[in-house]
C-alpha cells in the first residue's frame, strides 16, 4: 500500500475547501432572479373585455410582461371564494398560459374564501368549527390535493407560499399570533407537507414564508427567530414592500441586510407597488412623485437595492398586480386607456441583448 505523501494531502485539503467556496454558492442560489407580476386578475380583466397595449400595440397581457424581461408570474389561490375569480380552476387555466409562454409559477394560498392579509385571516367556511388537530388535517389534504391538480394539469409551480402576509399568523382564530404560536406551526407545517405529498414525483417547489414588514427589521427578526424555533422548514423569505405603510426606501435596505446576514435564506419582494398619480402622498412628502415618471423611479431604485442585498440573497421583485382594472389601476402598469406605463420598461436594459 502507498503511504500518503502529507504535503499533498494539504494541497488537495486546500484544493477542495477552495472549490467548495466556489461551488456552494451556485447551490445555494440556484434561484433565478424573478422579475415577477401578480397578476391574479389578468384572466378575468381581459375575460371581460379590458384590452393592454404596449406602444399603441394591443397584445395580450402575459406576452407583454415577457417582452420586458418579466419570467415569473405569481397567482393567488382562494378556498371557496364567492366574488372574487382566484378558484382552483380559473387559476390552473392561467397558470396554464403562463406556463406555454416559459413563465416560472408561484403559488400563494390564501387559505381563506377571500383576502387574507394582516388584518384579516378568515377561515374557509369548509373549515368552521374544526379542531386544531382537524385544521391541521384539512390544510394538509386541502395543499396535497391542490398541488396534485397543478402537477396534472402541468402546471406545478416552482415555489408555494404557505399562507399570505402572515405575521399576524393564518387561520384566525386558531392560529393568531402571538398567542397562538404552537398551532401555527403546526398549520405551517401542514401546509408544507401538503405540498410535498401532492407533488408526486415532480420537482419540488420551494417553499417561501411571507410576511408584510420589508422596511421593519424589528418585526421581521421577532417573526422569523420565532418561527426558526419550531423548525419550520422552508426556503425563501417573502416579504411586501408598500413604502407608504412599510418604512422608508433605508429601511428597506436596512432590513434586507439584516435578512441576509441573519438567517442566510434568499429573498424575494414578493409585493411592491407604487402609484402613478395621487393616491398615498396626498397629505405628506412622497419619496417620488406619484406620476407615471415617479413610479419608473421607484421601481428602478427597489430594484438597485435588492440587487445589492449582501451575499448574492436578493432574488427578485414582484409588483402587486400591474395590470388590475378599477380603483386600484393607480398602482398598475397601465393607465385608464389600457396604455403600458413607463415602469413596464424598467427591467429591459437588464434583459435584452
Amino acid at each position: 500500500m502507498r503511504r500518503k505523501n502529507p504535503a499533498q494531502a494539504i494541497r488537495l485539503s486546500i484544493l477542495l475547501s477552495l472549490l467548495g467556496a466556489y461551488i456552494a454558492p451556485a447551490v445555494s442560489h440556484a434561484l433565478e432572479y424573478a422579475i415577477g407580476a401578480d397578476l391574479s386578475f389578468l384572466k378575468q380583466a381581459e375575460g371581460r373585455g379590458t384590452v393592454f397595449k404596449d406602444e399603441g400595440q394591443a397584445r395580450p397581457g402575459l406576452q407583454i410582461f415577457k417582452d420586458h424581461g418579466y419570467n415569473w408570474i405569481r397567482l393567488r389561490l382562494f378556498h371557496t371564494p364567492q366574488r372574487l375569480p382566484n378558484d382552483l380552476a380559473y387559476t390552473i387555466a392561467l397558470a396554464q398560459d403562463a406556463r406555454k409562454l416559459g413563465y416560472k409559477f408561484l403559488l400563494n394560498y390564501h387559505y381563506s374564501d377571500t383576502w387574507a392579509d394582516p388584518g384579516k385571516q378568515f377561515i374557509p367556511k369548509a373549515w368552521e368549527g374544526k379542531s386544531h388537530a382537524e385544521l391541521v388535517r384539512a390544510v394538509f389534504e386541502y395543499t396535497r390535493d391542490t398541488i396534485a391538480a397543478f402537477r396534472d394539469a402541468n402546471a406545478l409551480p416552482e415555489m408555494v407560499q404557505i399562507g399570505n402576509e402572515i405575521t399576524p399568523g393564518m387561520l384566525w382564530p386558531d392560529g393568531k399570533l402571538p398567542e397562538n404560536w404552537d398551532n401555527f406551526a403546526g398549520l405551517l407545517k401542514a401546509g408544507i407537507d401538503g405540498v410535498e405529498a401532492g407533488r408526486g414525483d415532480g420537482p419540488r417547489p420551494l417553499i417561501m414564508i411571507h410576511i408584510d414588514r420589508g422596511g421593519d427589521a424589528r418585526t421581521t427578526k421577532n417573526f422569523f427567530d420565532k418561527l426558526h424555533s419550531y423548525d419550520v422548514p422552508y426556503d425563501v423569505i417573502g416579504q411586501s414592500y408598500y413604502p407608504w405603510w412599510h418604512g422608508s426606501l433605508l429601511d428597506l435596505r436596512e432590513n434586507l441586510i439584516f435578512m441576509a446576514e441573519t438567517y442566510h435564506k434568499d429573498i424575494i419582494l414578493v409585493e411592491v407597488a407604487y402609484n402613478w398619480r395621487p393616491a398615498e402622498y396626498r397629505d405628506k412628502p412622497a419619496p417620488f412623485p406619484e406620476t407615471p415618471e415617479g413610479q419608473r423611479q421607484f421601481l428602478e431604485e427597489v430594484h438597485r437595492i435588492v440587487l445589492n442585498t449582501p451575499h448574492n440573497r436578493g432574488r427578485g421583485v414582484f409588483w402587486w398586480e400591474p395590470a388590475v382594472t378599477g380603483p386600484l389601476r393607480r398602482r398598475g402598469m397601465f393607465d385608464d386607456d389600457g396604455n403600458a406605463l413607463p415602469v413596464i420598461g424598467v427591467f429591459d436594459k437588464y434583459t435584452r441583448h
